[in-house]
C-alpha cells in the first residue's frame, strides 16, 4: 500500500470533522459500492460493552459521499499507524483501498485508504430502526465522548458538505430534543 506515494484517505464518519492527522489537501468525494450506515455498535470509543453506543461503518451496496484526504509520502506511515490503531480496536472494521472519485471539477479518481464493516463481527449492528438508534446513542460514552455529540457533529459537517442523509438528520433532529420528546412525536411512536 505504502510505495512511496502520497496516500489518500476516505473519511465518512468522525474523520471528517476530526482526521487527527494534517493532510495537505482535503476534497469532497465520493466512493461506490458502499454506502454509510449507523450499524456498529461501539464498545470503546462511543460506548461500553454493557451500553454500547452506535457508530457509523460502510456497508455494502449503494455510494457513499465523504470528504478524502490527502497525505504526503513522507507522513503516509505514520498516519497509517494511527488509523489502524484509531479504527480497528476490536477489528469490526475491514481496511480496503478502492477507487474514491474526487469532487473538485478535476475528474480525478484516487486509490483511497477506507474502513468497511465486517458484517461477520459481533459488532455488527445490521439496520436499526430510529427508536433503537435513538436508545442506543443516547446511552453511548466510550472513551472518545458521549455517543450523541459523535452523531451531531456527524450531522453538522455531512450538512456544511451538501451531504443529505434522512435517517442521519432525523437521529440527529431527536438528539437535539431532551430525552422523551422528539420534534414530531415521541421517541416510542417514531416508525
Amino acid at each position: 500500500m505504502l510505495d512511496g506515494q502520497d496516500l489518500w484517505v476516505f473519511g465518512y464518519g468522525s474523520l471528517m470533522w476530526r482526521p487527527g492527522f494534517a493532510p495537505v489537501e482535503q476534497v469532497p468525494a465520493r466512493v461506490n459500492g458502499w454506502h454509510r450506515s449507523l450499524c456498529v455498535y461501539s464498545w470503546v470509543h462511543r460506548g461500553t460493552r454493557e451500553h454500547p453506543g452506535l457508530v457509523l461503518g460502510l456497508d455494502r451496496g449503494g455510494a457513499c459521499r465523504g470528504l478524502a484526504f490527502r497525505v504526503e509520502a513522507a507522513k503516509a506511515a505514520a498516519v497509517l499507524a494511527y488509523l489502524r490503531e484509531r479504527e480497528q480496536v476490536t477489528a469490526v472494521y475491514r481496511e480496503m483501498v478502492r477507487p474514491a472519485a474526487l469532487a473538485d471539477g478535476s475528474g480525478r479518481t484516487v486509490p483511497a485508504l477506507f474502513y468497511v464493516v465486517d458484517r461477520n463481527h459481533p459488532q455488527y449492528a445490521g439496520k436499526l430502526a430510529l427508536p433503537d438508534l435513538v436508545r442506543h446513542v443516547r446511552q453511548g460514552r466510550g472513551i472518545s465522548g458521549a455517543n450523541p455529540d459523535y452523531v451531531l457533529n456527524t450531522a453538522d459537517h455531512m450538512a456544511g458538505l451538501g451531504i443529505r442523509d434522512g435517517l442521519i438528520e432525523a437521529l440527529a433532529a431527536h438528539l437535539r430534543v431532551r430525552p422523551g420528546h422528539s420534534p414530531a412525536a415521541d421517541v416510542d411512536d417514531v416508525e
